[in-house]
């Protein structure tokens, strides 16, 4: 029976495009030669995706006649075999404003094959904001590593000795655990046997990557870039001047950088003074710092640790009409549509998430985590009692951002082009010069350039001043 697609349809119309699981396509000519990209970037999606052919997204995704769906059906089935490992398609057939489309199915690929490459070319494609692109040799490497269960917070920090520990967070930690797991570990009155059954340490005393970055006094010492970089545009800059606030990176042990982010936000997210109709009056941040400090703490304890995430921190950006939250690494044993619909507690780091239970901050002496799938819903609930729209999670297999705003997103000029897209997402997270897209993106200066002016002239970007001597570009405000 033909699938009515007009809900999803309606919501493409609405915003204006495509989306990173939904990919559109006319094939009026027959079938497009970009879905060899498409198919093997939404293979490599969390969730796989959609290929809906048979409409126009140039003139507001109305319908257009396929001379011939069979083949086209015969098209794509023969398309996916021409992968490592193939493909895998469900092909089925549809109606939109009473005319028939083709809709495939793309399931994601097994993560112990990831990533799913062209045969003929050897190359691997990754879902953007509104396109497909090439693998770069540090994603490939993300990919790769996500083959085998995650054990990286496990290993024995090379060099480390006991008193890199931190003594006043370890005695708050071992007496929350003695109190909180009574027939666990509390039944260990060694001190030393109760941390290396933990996983806080080795049986030699050398701390675990967990226990450091639980309870390290600097692990920065031997993972400099597992750090948090905040920075606040408080208005839209000039072409001359970049204006922004609270710039800062926080270091330190897990829970002295979630203490310190929250600090941060209390003195960067403005305040209104509300009441509540009965004469009692508060503060009201523009975004929920309950809702905040949920994220940063999931942030923290579930990104990557593997070797190629190494170089890359934690990323928080605060502008006019949003909030930014990106980190290295994907989500693990869940899918977004999951988050916060259901009690599931996933782990990429298993051993820090469960030495992190008991850990307790210095400053507000609250814990970093509960573990008991309750992140989420607080964040949603937060935000709804706010007034704010529903935070916006994007899953890129190996990089995960979440989207605070002020008013629900607009639709706004559009742009095609896999590697426009790429530079539009990566500006997502704050300015960045030439150097910086060519280093992150993996692209040439020219090419970078070229872009860069291209989106300039659709206004969808805009010089933002000279940092270092460089001059940034940043995403120009909608609306």
């Amino acid at each position: 029976m033909p699938e009515d697609l007009s809900a999803l349809v309606a919501k493409l119309r609405a915003t204006g495009g495509d989306t990173t699981s939904v990919e559109v396509k006319s094939a009026s000519g027959g079938l497009p030669q970009s879905l060899t990209q498409t198919l093997s970037a939404l293979a490599n999606q969390p969730g796989g995706g959609l290929i809906i052919l048979g409409l126009d997204e140039m003139r507001g995704f109305n319908p257009v006649v396929l001379a011939d769906p069979q083949a086209l059906k015969q098209g794509l089935g023969a398309k996916a075999r021409t992968y490592t490992p193939p493909v895998q398609l469900t092909i089925d057939d549809g109606v939109v404003d009473g005319a028939g489309v083709v809709i495939a199915r793309v399931r994601e690929c097994d993560l112990s094959a990831k990533p799913c490459r062209v045969t003929s070319t050897g190359k691997g494609y990754i879902r953007g904001y509104d396109g497909d692109y090439e693998l770069s040799a540090l994603e490939d490497q993300a990919f790769v590593a996500q083959r085998t269960a995650p054990r990286y917070d496990q290993a024995t920090v090379p060099g480390g000795v006991f008193e890199d520990l931190d003594p006043v967070l370890l005695q708050g930690w071992l007496a929350t655990a003695r109190e909180r797991d009574v027939q666990g570990l509390g039944r260990f009155s060694d001190d030393r046997e109760l941390l290396r059954r933990a996983g806080v340490t080795d049986r030699n005393g050398q701390p675990t990557v967990a226990g450091l970055l639980a309870l390290g006094l600097h692990p920065q010492q031997w993972y400099p870039r597992f750090t948090i970089q905040l920075a606040s545009t408080s208005s839209r800059p000039s072409e001359s001047d970049v204006r922004a606030a609270n710039v800062a990176t926080l270091t330190g042990p897990i829970p002295e950088m979630l203490d310190a982010a929250i600090s941060w936000a209390r003195q960067t997210f403005a305040v209104s003074v509300v009441g509540d109709g009965r004469g009692n009056v508060r503060d009201r941040h523009d975004y929920p710092i309950d809702a905040f400090r949920e994220l940063i703490a999931n942030a923290l304890v579930h990104r990557d640790l593997a070797d190629w995430s190494i170089g890359l921190a934690i990323e928080v950006r605060h502008q006019p009409d949003r909030l930014v939250i990106a980190n290295p690494g994907g989500l693990y044993g869940i899918t977004v549509e999951r988050l916060g619909q259901e009690a599931v507690t996933s782990a990429r780091n298993p051993r820090l998430l469960s030495i992190c239970q008991y850990v307790r901050s210095k400053g507000e002496g609250g814990r970093v985590i509960e573990a008991l799938a309750t992140g989420i819903p607080i964040v949603n609930s937060a935000l709804n009692e706010a007034g704010l729209p529903p935070a916006q999670y994007i899953d890129g297999g190996i990089r995960f951002t979440v989207v605070l705003r002020r008013e629900p997103p607009r639709p706004g000029p559009r742009v095609r082009g896999a590697t426009a897209n790429r530079v539009l997402t990566e500006l997502l997270a704050g300015a960045r010069s030439v150097a910086d897209l060519e280093r992150e993106l993996d692209l040439t200066g020219p090419n970078v350039r070229r872009v860069l002016r291209m989106l300039r002239d659709r206004g969808l970007v805009e010089s933002a001043g000279r940092v270092g001597g460089s001059t940034v570009y940043r995403r120009r405000e909608e609306g």
